[in-house]
């Protein structure tokens, strides 16, 4: 057995594992504090990386979820207003059935049953126009609209909302393009000219170019110069250019008004004398045509910015750097009417479909009689109360397949999925939160072990100082 004082190896080895059952206590209390086995990646890596997966899933699958809950919303207020329509149609159906019987009728009641019969068709119309879920509309034909781009050289994005130069778009259309200003990016030139690449500043200084500084000194180069400024231009959103005897050229990376080059150059750097000066872009104008009822409406997009090109509507076609020198009217688009598309499911690609026409009373009806529609019906005589019957017998059936097809698609795919989604959740939550979620019980129990071994650690600590005292003793 030896004596030492200048090390205390014991009170180093129980430091050491007090230490270490601090750092241990303090995760256990924060685990604790927050209900959570994992708090960060250090607490367990493999482990966090499975979470936050299914912690985007989940986040996912809530958002599915509520754009379920939106589809359903939207197609029961199709169903709704087709469900008014219907009551319209029987009560059409009544007034037809009543002009059949001719014979009792008097020339003033038989106007009148006309006079409603129009009025009928008028508010089949109507709602049929005038019925929107927020401001899309559902019953004109125009609420299954899917834009893509056929030019893809041209068009990088397209996008319709169902509503061009105020008409709605109920038939497949091309969308043609014609561009009558192109877009340009902000470019200035610099008036001091440079022989040579490696021609030196002639004096120190510096200047500032949308709002970021630039110092420049006489062992710069005009090369050293350009090379700064390119490196900066995810900064300022600019680039910069130079060929021998010119002046710098300054250009913004993007296109359009809101894309500007600011120089202030109160060295004279890049100018031959100090100075300030400015340019900004253009966006891009461009005349748009599309069939609506029937002939082609031409819509001038100028409500964009830079390469995208946007009408009044909110209808979007995005040109790319080639469509922007489209010099002549250019199919670009396609759009197509029938399916309204909802994504129903958390992952890319899980969408459903519902297609809505257009219920207007000219559209319903037709081809049971010819040339007859619930839009021009005439009940003024027996035989054409006859034919208008038939008429409004196919109408009804039309409009009872439509909420029919409504119904079954609200309660098949979106009531089913949001059932099957809400189990998936759970199920991933409760995956998410075993993984997770911290035991109490158990955690408590590791916490109480640990406060233990802080108090015989702190105590054992204590002894392993006072040992060293003992050779006191050998020195009396």
């Amino acid at each position: 057995m030896s004596f030492r004082i200048n090390n205390n190896i014991s009170a180093m080895g129980a430091l050491r594992n007090l230490s270490s059952t601090s750092v241990e206590a303090g995760k256990s209390i924060t685990r604790l504090s927050t209900g959570l086995r994992i708090n960060n990646g250090s607490d367990d890596p493999a482990g966090l990386i499975i979470s936050e997966t299914f912690r985007a899933q989940i986040a996912g699958i809530d958002q599915a979820i509520r754009n379920n809950q939106d589809a359903m919303n939207f197609a029961k207020t199709a169903e709704g207003a087709l469900g008014e329509i219907s009551n319209l149609l029987k009560d059409a159906r009544g007034l037809a059935v009543a002009g059949a019987n001719s014979a009792t009728l008097s020339e003033s009641q038989v106007q009148a049953n006309q006079s409603q019969l129009n009025s009928i068709a008028e508010s089949i119309t109507r709602i049929a126009q005038q019925t929107q879920f927020g401001n899309k509309k559902l019953l004109d034909g125009s609420a299954g609209v899917v834009a893509s781009s056929i030019s893809a050289a041209n068009v990088s994005y397209i996008n319709f909302g169902g509503t061009f130069n105020g008409q709605a778009v109920t038939a497949d259309s091309l969308v043609t393009v014609n561009v009558t200003t192109d877009a340009e990016k902000a470019t200035l030139t610099g008036t001091r000219t440079f022989a040579l690449a490696t021609t030196v500043m002639t004096a120190a200084g510096s200047f500032s170019l949308n709002g970021k500084t630039f110092a420049v000194t006489t062992s710069d180069t005009i090369s050293d110069v350009v090379a700064k400024i390119n490196q900066a231009s995810d900064v300022t959103g600019v680039t910069a250019s130079w060929s021998a005897g010119a002046g710098v050229t300054l250009a913004s990376k993007s296109y359009g008004a809101t894309a500007e080059v600011n120089l202030n150059d109160a060295s004279g750097i890049l100018l031959s004398a100090a100075g300030a000066t400015s340019d900004a872009g253009v966006n891009a104008v461009a005349d748009v045509s599309v069939t609506v009822g029937g002939a082609a409406a031409t819509v001038s997009f100028d409500q964009g910015s830079g390469l995208k090109l946007k009408d009044t509507y909110g209808n979007t076609i995005e040109l790319t750097a080639n469509g922007n020198l489209l010099a002549a009217a250019t199919s670009v688009g396609q759009l197509n009417v029938g399916t309204t598309q909802f994504q129903i499911g958390a992952s890319a690609g899980q969408t459903a479909g519902l297609s809505i026409g257009n219920y207007a009373a000219s559209q319903l009806g037709s081809g049971v009689v010819s040339g007859f529609n619930m839009g021009n019906l005439d009940i003024t005589s027996a035989s054409s109360a006859t034919d208008a019957l038939k008429v409004i017998d196919k109408a009804i059936e039309e409009i009872s397949g439509a909420r029919g097809t409504i119904g079954n698609f609200t309660r098949n795919t979106l009531e089913s999925q949001v059932r099957t989604l809400g189990v998936a959740k759970e199920n991933l939550a409760a995956s998410e939160s075993a993984i997770r979620d911290v035991d109490v019980a158990e955690e408590m129990t590791n916490f109480t072990k640990l406060q233990i071994l802080q108090q015989s650690g702190l105590a054992m600590l204590a002894q392993a100082n006072s040992a060293p005292q003992s050779v006191l003793s050998l020195l009396r």
